[in-house]
This record gives structure tokens, sequence and C-alpha cells, in this order.
């Protein structure tokens, strides 16, 4: 997935900024993963039996993946200068991730979806946390 990220990145005719190709597609790709993973999650919670009990988790799961829908949509559009705006996307973004894998991660032991979302969230914390942390 960061080989498709990162040609689409080198053939945009502006250019990018000063950020890793490298470290910005796969902040992106963690992103789009996460969303994916938490949008998952979220169903699968839902087809629980015990549903009731992972309410929280739910409600987690869908906000972690909307904004990470959105910081890799932020991420992706290079046109003008959004240094600021793709900052605060990030820490939101790595903030949503941090919540989102604590709260998966009580029920990971009895839910296998869980334990993956919550994976993916880790993976999208720290892969924003490296790209926060080059833009300083």
């Amino acid at each position: 997935m960061t080989h498709h990220i990162t040609a689409m990145l080198n053939a945009h005719p502006g250019g990018i900024g000063s950020e890793d190709k490298q470290m910005l597609a796969t902040c992106i790709a963690a992103c789009l993963q996460c969303a994916q993973t938490c949008t998952a999650c979220a169903d699968s919670c839902l087809a629980e039996n015990t549903v009731a009990d992972l309410t929280r988790c739910i409600r987690t799961d869908l906000d972690c993946a909307d904004i990470c829908t959105v910081t890799g949509a932020v991420l992706t559009r290079q046109t003008g200068d959004s240094s600021a705006i793709a900052r605060s996307m990030l820490e939101a973004c790595r903030t949503a991730c941090a919540v989102c894998a604590a709260e998966c991660e009580k029920h990971a032991h009895m839910h296998e979806h869980c334990r993956l979302c919550a994976e993916a969230c880790r993976r999208c914390e720290d892969a924003c946390t490296e790209l926060l942390e080059s833009l300083s």
C-alpha cells in the first residue's frame, strides 16, 4: 500500500514539502488501515452476544475510524501550506488511536477483532508520532 501512496506523492506536480516521503506515505497508510480496522471492529462488536458491554468500544472505534480517515486525507493533499492543520490532525489522530487502543485492549482477551484493532491503533499512533516529530 505504501508503494502506491509514495508513487502518488512523487507524481504530484508541485512535489511535496520538506517531509520525508516514505515517512509520510507510511503514516497515510497507517491512518487508512486503522480506519478500516476500527470500522470492522465496531461492526464485529455489534455482532457479539455481549454487545451491550461493548458500547464504549464501538463508539471509540467509530470515532477513531473517522479521525484516521480525515487525517489520511489531509496528509494526502499537498497543494498549499497546511502544516499547522497537518500537525493538529496528527495530534488528534494519535490521541484517538491511543484511546481506541486502550479500550480495545480491555476486550482483546475475549475478542480477536479487538486485539487486531488495538494493534492497528498502536501502529497508527506510532506513525503519527514519528511524522509529527519530523515536522518539528
